[in-house]
């Protein structure tokens, strides 16, 4: 058994020597170290060995392995190198060539007109405050005075998890945490991502939104028209917007803010569905039945709420027709808001 395992010693040197590509370097590291073997199988007639002859010829397979194991080291080292100086002769690279830039990237659109919009309110003194997108009904409906009956309550309006549990429909629930744990007066804005079963070109299933709270003694409706065309003016620049009265169960009086829609500019489009106006927040002073729940006193404090979607800001922002684009990562679209 010492003889073949000379033998192979000599006869894998000449193969290993005279292999000219790794291929070939690799089939001859199977053959003889793979499980199969031939260093392997010899390996394995070792059981039939007297004890006195098994020490030796496990010495000499041991060190068999370790000179093929070199040999094979020693010349995969050879032909690479070989191969790395055919490229240096064959492959050029032409240092004159200008070099490819780096292109910057950019803030998504939602992401920017949520960024300003924060800056504006920021500089007029709110706060901005975060809170949980998975919400309890208690804070999403019952503490915002929504009854059981009130339709934005369907499971057709609503993502339940469980009875008590749903996706957050709005970020009021953020303005009930804060109004629990804080003292008014106050200012405040919660954006956030809010979820309802809506797809068309102006809804989405996930939208950005963003709703304001102010609390304090001797707030009026003035108060609230002020600061939201102040808001405007800011965002849009010197546009038309009109107020109309609405009905939310959270505020009384409550109204819906417009302002002239920039695609067409009041002539009529698909985007304002030929009004010529386009819806921007919903708003109202607080009902006395929310000051009563969260523990204010009404007859003391009052306040005015409002609530935006971020995509229609950046609709009328940029003159596009159809929200559904900024979910659907063409970069061609992304790329025009560098």
């Amino acid at each position: 058994m010492k003889a073949k395992i000379d033998f192979l010693k000599s006869d894998y040197k000449e193969k290993i020597k005279n292999a000219m590509i790794l291929k070939d370097l690799e089939e001859l590291k199977i053959k003889i170290l793979g499980k199969k073997g031939t260093l392997t199988e010899l390996a394995k007639e070792m059981k039939n060995l007297s004890l006195k002859d098994k020490p030796i010829i496990g010495q000499a397979l041991n060190e068999a392995k370790e000179y093929i194991k070199s040999l094979l080291d020693e010349k995969f080292l050879s032909i690479s190198a070989k191969i790395k100086e055919e490229k240096l002769k064959t492959e050029t690279i032409d240092i004159t060539l200008p070099g490819e830039s780096a292109e910057n990237g950019t803030l998504h659109p939602i992401t920017e007109t949520t960024e300003l919009v924060k800056d504006i309110f920021i500089n007029m003194g709110f706060d901005v405050v975060d809170g949980p997108e998975i919400e309890k009904v208690m804070y999403n409906f019952d503490a915002l005075n929504i009854p059981k009956s009130h339709p934005s309550r369907d499971i057709q309006d609503t993502f339940y998890i469980d009875d008590d549990v749903v996706l957050r429909t709005q970020t009021s629930p953020v303005q009930v945490r804060y109004m629990l744990n804080h003292k008014p007066p106050f200012r405040m804005i919660c954006p956030g991502k809010v979820y309802r079963p809506d797809y068309d070109i102006s809804h989405t299933p996930m939208f950005h939104q963003m709703e304001g709270l102010v609390i304090g003694e001797n707030i009026s409706f003035a108060d609230l028209k002020g600061i939201l065309i102040y808001f405007v003016t800011k965002v849009f620049g010197d546009t038309n917007v009109r107020f109309r009265p609405h009905f939310f169960p959270f505020t009384e009086p409550s109204a819906e803010m417009d302002v002239e829609c920039a695609v067409c500019h009041g002539k009529g489009c698909r985007l304002c569905k030929n009004s010529g106006w386009v819806e921007i927040m919903g708003c109202g002073m607080v009902n006395p039945i929310v000051l009563k729940g969260v523990g204010y006193d009404p007859n003391k404090y009052s306040g005015f709420a409002f609530g935006m979607g971020m995509e229609r800001i950046a609709v009328l922002r940029h003159g596009i027709d159809d929200l559904r684009a900024f979910f659907e990562n063409d970069v061609r679209f992304l790329k025009q808001f560098k």
